[in-house]
Parts: C-alpha cells; sequence; structure tokens
C-alpha cells in the first residue's frame, strides 16, 4: 500500500519508512527522509531524497543495489518490499520480453561486471530490451570502478525518482 504525501507525513515512521524502502533498498536514505517530515509538497521531498542519495556513504549505495534482481532475472540477493519486486519486474519487462536470444550473454556480462566492480549491475531498465541493456552493461564495463560506482548510483536515483513519482502521483 501506497500513502498519499500526507498520509505519509503523518504516519507512524516504520510505515512512512516502508513505503519508502519500495523506492529505494538503502534504510539510512529511507530513515533521514522519514526524520525530516514533513513535506510541505511531492517537490520539495523528491529534491530532499535526491540531495541525502547521493551523499550517502558506498555501503548505503551497495545496499540499494543489492535489492534489485539481476537484469534477466527475477528474484534480487537482498529482500525489499514486496512493492519493490513488483515494480522491479515491471520496470524490467521489456528485457525480459526479449530475454532468450541474448541471455547467455546477459547473465556472463552480469558475472564479469560483479568481478569487475564488486557490485552488481545496476541499469535504468524501465522500457528498454535485453539487448540494449546488454549493450549498455558491455559499454560500461569499460570504466574504472569509481566512475562506475557513481553512474551506477545516477542509475539507482533514476530508479528511484520513477518509483517516487508513481507512489507520488495524485
Amino acid at each position: 500500500m501506497t500513502l498519499s504525501l500526507d498520509a505519509w507525513n503523518k504516519a507512524p515512521a516504520t510505515e512512512a519508512q516502508t513505503t519508502l524502502l519500495s523506492c529505494c533498498g538503502s534504510t539510512a536514505w529511507a530513515r533521514m527522509l522519514v526524520e525530516r517530515r514533513p513535506y510541505p509538497d511531492s517537490a520539495v521531498l523528491m529534491a530532499d531524497a535526491k540531495a541525502i542519495w547521493f551523499e550517502l556513504p558506498e555501503t548505503e549505495w551497495l545496499a540499494a543495489f543489492a535489492c534489485h534482481p539481476r537484469i534477466g532475472e527475477r528474484k534480487a540477493e537482498a529482500t525489499g518490499t514486496a512493492q519493490f519486486a513488483d515494480w522491479s519486474g515491471s520496470e524490467q519487462s521489456a528485457a525480459q520480453a526479449t530475454l532468450d536470444p541474448v541471455a547467455t550473454s546477459l547473465a556472463e556480462g552480469n558475472r564479469a561486471y560483479e568481478e569487475r566492480f564488486g557490485f552488481m549491475y545496476i541499469v535504468f531498465a524501465n522500457g528498454r530490451t535485453a539487448p540494449k541493456l546488454l549493450e549498455i552493461l558491455e559499454q560500461r564495463l569499460g570504466h574504472d570502478r569509481d566512475t562506475e560506482l557513481r553512474e551506477a548510483a545516477r542509475q539507482q536515483w533514476a530508479i528511484t525518482r520513477l518509483r517516487m513519482t508513481r507512489w507520488l502521483k495524485p
């Protein structure tokens, strides 16, 4: 269940945090936003959410990444909320529809990415096909770790922003 912004502002902290964890798997991020309530409108909340996200330590980014299923898989290593899982599935639906021809390459790319960078491949998958996601993965394998960590954090923010927009939609 998602809450309107007004209801979220007034909800018990655990309920408000659960709503945010459906958007992003970082508990520190969710906790900080809940502590800063009430928000006067969604624009202020979104701006604060973005600012907090990019100030978090790497450990929080990695925790959020781990809540996602690998591209081409349906289950994440870490457990997110049920809403988080539903949104992940819908965001990857275009990739799933075209997965068969590129499944082996994508699985191999995921493994190579994790070996190279030490964390899973995070990409804004909404509306993108498996071949496109594989192409992006192959390009990003050329990054150094710091560049890629920052790119993965930007991709996570794009995912979070989409989910928050869905949640906050009147």
